[in-house]
């Protein structure tokens, strides 16, 4: 059988830039050579697009030394990878692109947007998707108009916050007790998340989620357990068994995800067999609420005293590093981790399907 052309996408300009080359190096090892042709294409934290057998480890060392400028271009007429020195030339034809990005330009729905236009098959969740999943305010709003729970939260945009933070501070305050939670709403992996425990820290934490988006979320703080489920599917969504994640910091920060070794995950979840039900119930809830596709994390907080299950958020582009729960959550319902990469690039090319039923041209004698 011919193999299938995969282009891998990692780097990219956002504040988990390092993460993503993390997650790239496990799907660059995982991805079978006798099915696939694999082309790896980094990303800057500046923006520009590099292909090469080496393009992780050049961008790991800070370098593109080696690599060629390349491109996809919003045009479906010329499909493709195309490099950009010395002239412009095609340089393969990619049958499906795997975003291995996280964060803005690369989980937000940008991306996306440009392999819609250029006609490609992609991994994980459309436009609408993960635009919504990615803005941790407007999910929020998607969940309660979908009757599901979510914390008490409270928006602002950083013009707001700079122009008038005492009224800011002072709406925080009447959210919720401290302590709160202060995230940029346009990030992941904790980056720019801080917990405030009284209005000097409520103060330094806006200041710093306003260091990486425009928009800030504040958040109610409640003894909670960090319960994940990882969803696999399009039509037909599967969640599998949770998980728990025991941070060794306060909370799960960036460095008790990614540089200490103090966090434990629990596989499975130590829920009862109610509670895993009602978890899963409310990922694949979610997960259609905002129409995702491909892949998800659902991620939820669940009240130490009462056991009442709150969302937290929907990760369209879940970690894929060697510790990462998504992963790890479908090993533990039976899909190990090749055969999980296999299905994801199977979805992508089903939903690529999908969309060319769609008539995108309307012609008025037809419908006489």
């Amino acid at each position: 059988m011919k193999k299938l052309r995969v282009g891998v996408l990692f780097g990219g300009r956002s504040g988990e830039h390092e993460v993503s080359l993390v997650s790239a190096r496990s799907v660059l090892r995982h991805l079978s050579t006798d099915k696939y042709e694999v082309y790896p294409i980094g990303i800057t934290h500046q923006g520009a697009w590099y292909f090469g057998a080496q393009a992780r480890e050049m961008l790991e060392q800070g370098s593109t030394q080696g690599l060629r400028p390349v491109t996809i271009l919003p045009d479906p007429t010329r499909p493709g990878l195309w490099a950009l020195e010395p002239v412009l030339e095609r340089l393969a034809q990619l049958d499906v692109v795997f975003p291995v990005l996280h964060g803005p330009f690369g989980e937000d729905g940008t991306l996306q947007g440009l392999l819609e236009m250029a006609g490609v098959a992609y991994v994980g969740a459309g436009v609408a998707a993960s635009a919504l999943a990615m803005d941790k305010g407007l999910f929020k709003d998607v969940m309660k108009a979908h009757g599901l729970p979510v914390v008490r939260y409270r928006v602002f945009t950083r013009h707001v916050w700079e122009t008038r933070p005492e009224e800011v501070l002072d709406a925080c305050e009447d959210l919720a007790p401290y302590p709160l939670f202060v995230k940029p709403a346009n990030l992941g992996s904790s980056v720019g998340v801080t917990k405030a425990r009284n209005r000097e820290e409520l103060r330094a934490g806006l200041d710093e989620a306003a260091r990486y988006d425009r928009r800030l979320v504040v958040e109610e703080g409640i003894p909670a357990r960090e319960i994940e489920v990882s969803v696999l599917g399009n039509e037909s969504p599967q969640a599998s068994v949770p998980g728990e994640v025991v941070p060794g910091d306060e909370f799960y920060t960036y460095r008790a995800k990614y540089l200490d070794d103090t966090s434990q995950l629990l596989i499975p979840a130590p829920l009862t067999e109610d509670q895993a039900r009602e978890v899963q119930r409310l990922a694949l809830a979610a997960y259609r609420a905002i129409d995702a596709a491909g892949m998800a994390r659902v991620d939820f907080l669940m009240h130490r005293e009462t056991g009442t299950l709150f969302i937290s958020e929907v990760n369209t582009i879940p970690g894929f590093t060697p510790i990462s729960m998504y992963p790890k959550l479908w090993e533990a319902s039976g899909l190990p981790y090749p055969a999980l990469l296999d299905r994801l690039i199977q979805l992508a090319l089903e939903r690529h399907a999908e969309r060319q039923r769609t008539v995108y041209r309307f012609r008025p004698e037809e419908e006489a």
